[in-house]
């Protein structure tokens, strides 16, 4: 367990909170892995300058692996890397909504209230041999080479079935009714990436997974398409979006961005089951907004955090995400000046800001592909769940009558919060928190669901 603590926590247990500044310990998170079919994909944009990162979830036989984006532009070989996974995991770790614990103070003892403040044979082959029967299914390859441990072409198409077609016969797995799904994309005169394992390549690797695909691009639109991904899913998908920015928070501009409920006192117990409690109250919280929302978790200036359930990333790391903007000190480079190597993180506020995007999605409710804007709100949010520990002992100054008075309401209040959230049962809630079960006490939760 890590303690971390940017002001004190000096008032009185159960007085109103300063909501900028939290001191208590992380005890838990609620990160990717709690969700079983969560890809994750990272945006790092600046004017009209765009990184995208998408690590591939994928499992299966690397022979059947087919990844199809639509973009604006032809995508030179260049403008294409492999990313890191680790990135992934430091972004998800450092934004993930957390579980706090704070202990009460002796009501006894007040205290002041004080505040701190190269392309493959295969590629060439299929370039040299296929032109006629592209041109035939209104295909053009516009470019082809491999990056890493995958092949990569670059795909412009006049007609949706012509490219289902050819992906087929290329060798790309698609799913039945992919040119449906591919036909408003070829009106708006996109270009398509399309990716599949060079199996060769990746043996070199050593690794059975595969590692993320990375690309960059210039274009007015801010958006991700999402509707390709959902043509064979068996059910509703989890998509956790770090949007990475320098003005502020990043919203949806075609369905509702709404914030998750936070700073919610919960009882003591939860810390046991911290991933049940997330899961369900995201379900519930899914289903309380229509199934059409997408979700804000997190959103702080990514040079500090408070409380951290991670270390912030460093400048190198940053980069790595996509972050073409920052020099190794943390500071914002001009347009076109190439980041200097050998400087030293200095920490602090850096002109980056991540806004954490989380949207369960399927085809009925989401029916059109994320488009975003970034807004110049820079308050600072976080998914923060607290967990209060009482003061035990024995105290026979008046504080002490008072504060066991206000604790039997505020536990009260704890198991309220917590059936509201999840829709748990609220007797099986008390029973675990072991509240007196008399008439008058248990009226509250069965006015709950009326």
């Amino acid at each position: 367990m890590r303690s971390f603590c940017l002001a004190a926590l000096l008032a009185l247990p159960l007085a109103p909170r300063e909501a900028r500044a939290f001191c208590g310990f992380y005890v838990g998170k609620a990160d990717t892995k709690l969700f079983n079919k969560a890809s994750q994909v990272i945006l790092a944009r600046d004017g009209d300058r765009m990184v995208i990162s998408m690590s591939n979830d994928y499992r299966g036989d690397l022979k059947e692996f087919a990844l199809v984006v639509p973009v604006p532009v032809v995508l030179k070989k260049e403008q294409v890397h492999i990313g890191k996974r680790e990135v992934f995991e430091r972004l998800d770790a450092y934004s993930a909504p957390r579980l706090v614990e704070y202990h009460d103070p002796n009501p006894c003892m007040r205290v002041a209230a004080m505040r701190a403040a190269s392309a493959g044979s295969a590629m060439a082959k299929m370039s040299a041999d296929g032109g006629a029967r592209d041109k035939a299914l209104g295909v053009t390859v516009e470019a082809a080479y491999t990056v890493g441990e995958y092949d990569i072409v670059i795909l412009g198409a006049k007609q949706s079935d012509g490219l289902e077609t050819w992906l087929g016969e290329n060798g790309y797995k698609m799913p039945k009714g992919a040119s449906r799904a591919l036909q408003p994309y070829i009106k708006q005169k996109l270009k398509f990436f399309v990716a599949k394992v060079n199996l060769g390549e990746q043996a070199k690797t050593g690794t059975s997974t595969l590692r993320p695909l990375q690309f960059a691009f210039e274009s007015p639109r801010y958006m991700l398409p999402i509707r390709l991904g959902m043509i064979n899913a068996d059910g509703p998908q989890d998509l956790v979006i770090y949007a990475l920015g320098r003005t502020g928070r990043v919203e949806t501009t075609n369905y509702r961005t709404v914030k998750l409920p936070s700073d919610m006192d919960l009882p003591e117990f939860v810390k046991d089951e911290f991933p049940k409690f997330y899961k369900d109250m995201f379900a519930k919280a899914v289903e309380g907004e229509g199934k059409r929302a997408v979700f804000t978790e997190y959103f702080w200036n990514m040079g500090w955090c408070d409380p951290c359930s991670a270390d912030p990333l460093s400048p190198e790391e940053l980069r790595q995400a996509g972050v073409f903007w920052l020099s190794d000190d943390g500071s914002a480079l001009q347009p076109g000046i190439r980041p200097r190597r050998g400087g030293r993180w200095a920490g602090g506020g850096v002109p980056v800001f991540i806004t954490r995007l989380h949207v369960r999605y399927d085809p009925e409710h989401f029916p059109e592909d994320l488009v975003f804007q970034e807004t110049a709100d820079n308050q600072n949010f976080q998914g923060r769940y607290v967990m209060r520990h009482a003061w035990k002992d024995d105290g026979s100054c008046p504080e002490a009558g008072d504060y066991r008075r206000q604790l039997a309401k505020r536990r009260e209040q704890e198991a309220k919060t917590l059936a509201t959230l999840t829709g748990w049962d609220p007797a099986e809630i008390r029973q675990k928190m072991r509240l007196g079960e008399k008439a008058a006490e248990e009226q509250w939760y069965k006015d709950i669901f009326r």
